[in-house]
């Protein structure tokens, strides 16, 4: 296979790779949007709807003060800890999901281009190097966010006040222990109506699915108003 046609592959994979991270953000949410959107949660007195939408604003626009600032308040008015994020979460997840695809597409076409250099301008070695290594960096901090992101697919917020667990998948289960409004916790299983989930503390329980809203949004739930 000739070199220009391995480079063509190689940029129209990426453009793929690109659209297919993107596309469960765009064009429904916006971090504006999903920020006015808490704020008249949490003037409505619903924590729970309000940590949930400050979370969704806050990976579309990671860095922002007000969201941050917002969110550590109402969790703190409903008496929900939280966790600190690390300096290489804040690094890693400096980009929202959407430019953190096309980042990794730009680090995927300059590797592509710097391996396609090497045959056609044997010449100017040292510039395809710090192309290749740009990319490289590039596709690392694509992948960093990404594993950042995985976990946060599992994160649920609890949307009703003193939200039972309960021992089994049914209605009439027996009650393990409640939870909090606003609380976040991670999903691990579910089965038709109910979700099996495990709180920071470490306990695990069966909730209903209305009783949780998903960190990052499904594609069949509606857009926000």
């Amino acid at each position: 296979m000739r070199a220009p046609t391995i480079a063509m592959l190689i940029v129209g994979l990426a453009l793929w790779c690109g659209q297919t991270l993107a596309q469960p953000w765009q064009p429904r949410y916006s971090a504006d949007g999903l920020y006015n959107l808490a704020n008249s949660y949490a003037r409505a007195g619903k924590p729970g709807l309000a940590v949930l939408n400050y979370e969704r604003a806050s990976l579309l626009a990671p860095d922002d003060a007000d969201i941050n600032a917002n969110l550590e308040y109402v969790r703190a008015s409903a008496h929900v800890a939280t966790e600190p994020r690390t300096r290489f979460a804040r690094i890693a997840q400096a980009a929202n999901p959407t430019l953190a695809a096309w980042i990794g597409v730009l680090g995927i076409a300059l590797v592509g281009v710097g391996l396609l250099a090497r045959k056609l301008a044997p010449r100017f070695q040292w510039l395809r190097a710090g192309g290749v290594l740009l990319g490289v960096a590039l596709i690392a901090l694509t992948v960093s966010n990404a594993m950042l992101l995985w976990p946060r697919m599992h994160e649920a917020v609890v949307l009703i006040n003193q939200t039972p667990a309960r021992v089994s998948p049914v209605p009439m289960g027996d009650t393990a222990f409640v939870l909090r409004e606003a609380e976040t916790v991670t999903i691990t299983a579910e089965h038709e109506d109910f979700i099996l989930i495990r709180t920071r503390g470490g306990l695990s329980g069966w909730v209903a699915r209305a009783n949780l809203g998903t960190v990052v949004p499904q594609l069949s739930e509606p857009p926000p108003p």
